[in-house]
Parts: structure tokens; sequence; C-alpha cells
């Protein structure tokens, strides 16, 4: 499937295209709209009319069942599939689904996506609301939009102006102030075999080290520490980022801690189209949480908001009742175990920059309006054609206020193959939050601690 090089002739609200102004906050009549016609986090309050309900404060209260030890169980587990959208019918629904969702269901005829009543779980803790709120009227973008001026944490553009503000959205929120989880990623071939990769991962973010000092390194948005503890053969390496925000001017500092030499090394190739981590060519750095690190090699546009079916409240794929066996098959998760809803998108469009590398050269973002996460991403190749789809199965961690994924997956149209990335169902211990750490945990020295084998 071609691209459209050509700007769209309607429906643009602006394009991320800076002179070095600063551009971003919005009037205090506008940021008055927050908490009133819009959700704190700049989403629309009220719904459609149809499927999609209004905002009421999203799912705060965990169900019955919940032992609060990290294991979610679904909040919704007598619901059925309204209707199921698949090779028989998906032109009739093709206007609320991405190409690349429509290319997956045109490539593979057990490819589906059943469709569920929506339910805006979404919601963020009080203070990460009202620091969003705040937000709206004090941080713009600077340094050419590779900064971000006046910011020290939440959600920095509730009511974003342009493309790269919406993806600054994204970039930053809130995903717990510090938290562990264990977590497998496999890159089956194309008739299904796989293995299991399995992470330790750390994200803390730096205003929640216990150590936190306002002023301090204040150019970090967070520290992330990702070890491997299995297959044997890759057990004992670690990652370590501290992940910048203008990361122009100061490139993101990454280290990597090789079991196999016991030496730490700096990793610069941990950015834009450099290789993912044990994902054997299947995803780039910058492909990690469906998108991450610097947005200065692409333009920006920001081309409205519209009705998209989404993955979403994704409960089933953490059943701990199921093994991955279940989950992952040839050329595709399970999608019997998937879950979409009817929800509004902010579509953003990507392309390359003259002048600039990466293996993408477009990509079309579609981000949930109540959390800001990207739940869709088509990626098209250097020639136009559409080459990956990736899809986050989001969900609602309802003891903690946080939306993220339960399971992001990277579809490749061209080789068959995909990558699955953060199975817990048979991992101890999948989800810690509030796990307490301090600088020093995050330095080059800490790894060598972290990667005994």
């Amino acid at each position: 499937m071609k691209l459209n090089k050509k700007l769209l002739a309607t429906g643009v609200l602006a394009a991320s295209l800076f002179t070095g102004q600063a551009l971003g906050a919005v009037s205090a009549d506008e940021a008055a709209k927050l908490g009133d016609s819009l959700t704190p986090m700049g989403a629309e309050k009220a719904g459609n009319g149809g499927a999609i309900p209004a905002w009421t404060g999203g799912m705060t209260t965990p169900p019955a069942g919940y032992k609060g030890d990290g294991i979610y169980v679904n909040p919704f587990p007598n619901e059925q599939a309204e209707f199921v959208i698949d090779q028989s019918n998906v032109d009739q629904y093709a206007d609320k689904l991405s190409p690349g969702q429509v290319a997956m269901i045109k490539q593979y005829p057990d490819y589906k996506i059943p469709v569920y009543p929506t339910h805006r779980t979404a919601v963020y803790p009080k203070a990460v609301m009202d620091e969003t709120v705040a937000n709206a009227t004090k941080v713009d973008l600077i340094q050419n939009g590779n900064g971000l001026g006046n910011y020290e944490s939440a959600t920095p553009f509730p009511i974003p102006q342009n493309g790269l503000e919406a993806i600054w959205n994204h970039i930053t929120r809130y995903r717990g102030g510090s938290v562990q989880r264990n977590v497998g990623q496999v890159t089956p071939t194309a008739n299904g075999a796989y293995s299991v990769v399995k992470f330790q991962d750390e994200l803390t973010w730096r205003t929640y080290l216990s150590d936190y000092k306002p002023g301090e390194d204040d150019n970090v948005l967070f520290y992330f520490k990702q070890a491997i503890t299995a297959p044997a053969r890759l057990a004992g390496n670690v990652l370590l980022v501290h992940e910048t925000i203008d990361q122009v001017k100061e490139p993101r500092r990454a280290w990597i801690y090789n079991a196999g030499q016991r030496r730490v090394r700096r990793a610069p190739q941990v950015a834009y189209d450099g290789p993912g981590t044990a994902a054997d060519g299947m995803r780039t750095s910058d492909n990690f949480d469906m998108f991450n690190g610097a947005p200065d090699r692409y333009n920006w546009e920001l081309l409205g908001k519209k009705e998209m079916y989404i993955p979403y409240n994704s409960y089933k794929l953490v059943d701990r009742s199921l093994s991955y066996d279940k989950i992952v098959k040839a050329g595709h998760i399970n999608q019997d175990l998937t879950r979409y809803e009817l929800h509004r998108v902010w579509h953003v469009r990507a392309t390359l920059k003259d002048g600039e590398r990466h293996v993408y050269a477009q990509r079309d973002f579609y981000i949930d309006e109540d959390s800001w996460q990207a739940a869709i991403i088509d990626h098209y190749d250097g020639r136009g054609e559409l080459w990956r789809v990736a899809e986050a199965h989001g969900m609602q961690f309802y003891d903690q206020d946080v939306p993220w994924y339960a399971l992001e997956t990277l579809y490749d149209l061209l080789s068959g193959r995909y990558l699955a990335l953060g199975l817990t169902n048979e991992e101890n211990n999948p989800y810690s939050f509030g796990v307490e750490r301090q600088s020093r945990d995050y330095t080059p020295a800490a790894l060598r601690r972290a990667g005994t084998r």
C-alpha cells in the first residue's frame, strides 16, 4: 500500500514546522475547558451519542476478585463481542480502521477484530491530572520542538496545537512514578515457532527518585534499566538509559553491561532505528513503547481526531490461566483473546525530513484521547509501501490509576513475522509499582551489580 505524500486537503490542524520560536502554552480561557467540557487530560468529556459514552472519571475501583498483587483480573468477564470485523466485512468498517489494520485482515484469513462495548476506563492520579491542567498555560516547545520549556512532570500539552505536541504527550505520559516489571518478548518465525526472551525492566521518573533534588539533572525525563533474565545465553546482559528530554542538545545516555565480557560500554546505537534489544531485527530502538526518543528526524502533522476501533481493556491477554502457546500463533497473536472498542483518537503523521535517515519514511500514529497512549502506528518504508503495523493492547492498571499496555505487537507485512512484547502470563511478580530507587541505582557502576549471570 502506497503512502500519500501530499498534505491532506482538510483536517490538518497544524504542522510542526519550527523556526526556533517557542510554541505550546494556550490561553487561560482555552485552558478553562479542562475539567469542564474536556477532561483534565484534554479529551472530550461527552460521548458521541452512540457507542462512545461520556467520560465519568475512569475506572478507579478494582473489580471483585483483585487481590492487590499485580495480577490484574478482567473487570468485564461476562461481556461478549458485539460483532467481529474480518475479511467478509472489512470494507464496511474500513473508515474506522487504520490502513495497517485493514492490511492485516486482508493478509491473514484468521485475523479478526472483535468489537466490544466501549468503556472509558482511563484515568491518572489526581496529582498528575492537576499538573497536566497547570501545564496547559505554561509549558511550551523550545529548541525547534526538541525540548520542553517550563516543564517538570505530567502531560505537557493537554490541548495540543500541533502534531509534535501530541507526540510529546505520548512520550512523557505517566506510567507510574517508579515501577518494576517482569515481561516476555517473542519474535515467532513465519510458521509460529518461538522462544521467549525475558526481561526485568525498571522505570523511574526523575521526580520520583527518593533523593530527587529540583533542578538536578533536569534534562532527564526518567531512568530505565532492562536486565535480560532468560534465555541463558543472554541472561545477565543489562541496558541502562538516562532518557534525556532534549536529545539533540544532549543525546540519550545509554550503557550496556555484557555479562560474557564483564564490561560496561556506552551504547549510542540505542536510539532511532538502532536494533531493538534481543528482537531478531523485528523492531527498532524507537519502536519500544510504540514510540520513544527524540522526534527531531521527522516533520509532524496533526491531522485531527477520528473514531477508530482500537485495542482497549485487554485484560484477556494477561489472564494467568493462559500459557504463551495460547497467545502466540503464526503470523499474529491469537485474535480471539483480543478486545477492540470504539474510541476517539488523535491522528498524527510523521514524515522523514529531507536529509535525515531512518528505516521508516512515514509513520501514522493513532493516539487515544483519554490516555495519550499510541494505540496503533502504521509504518511505511522508503518506497512508500506499508511495511509494519504496531498495535498496543492497552488496559487500565486500576489499583494505580495508570493506563499502560498489556501487550505491544509489531507485525511485519513483508516477512510474515512479528514481535510481541510485554507477555506476563507465565511470569512471577509481573508488575510492582512504588519501588524505591535512588539516583545511584541508575549509574553505570550499578550495571555490574545488576548483571550477575
